[in-house]
């Protein structure tokens, strides 16, 4: 890459902080082990390795199998690893987060709607949509993981 890019927190702070609000009110609706799914699910999908970094160390630190992270990538082929809803919510992930002309299947949002409540279905948009900007800030501002 070249010259380092400006970051969103060092010139734009009122609006990360904005989005990191936005984070917590989700993080407050959504079970904790599905949003680091669905962040960690958009993030590989984007190609955003800051963010994929980030979400596998997150789900890592709470308790996730090195395994079940690494099958995040090939979720509809890795059999029983996935749960129903975990399964129902990566679908909603992989939709949202490819948009083509059919953008969220009534199917997949009601496979989702029969384990989710209302509030828990709108938070579940909500953050895939949240976990979309980041990318698209992580990719456009040049952010890559640290070396460890």
């Amino acid at each position: 890459m070249g010259s380092p890019r400006a970051q969103m927190a060092h010139h734009l702070p009122e609006a990360y902080t904005e989005l990191a609000r936005l984070s917590a009110v989700l993080d407050g609706v959504l079970d904790d082990g599905l949003h680091t799914l669905v962040k960690l699910r958009a993030s590989v999908l984007n190609g955003c390795a800051f963010c994929v970094d980030m979400h596998t160390r997150e789900a890592l630190e709470a308790g996730t199998s090195p395994q079940r992270v690494a099958l995040v990538a090939a979720w509809r082929e890795a059999g029983g690893h996935f749960t129903e809803v975990e399964r129902a919510v990566l679908a909603v992930v992989d939709a949202l987060t490819r948009l083509d002309g059919d953008g969220l299947p009534d199917e997949v949002h009601d496979a989702a709607a029969a384990h989710l409540s209302e509030r828990e279905m709108v938070a579940l948009v909500t953050a895939v949509g949240l976990v979309n900007l980041y990318n698209r800030l992580g990719i456009g501002t040049g952010m890559t993981p640290p070396v460890r």
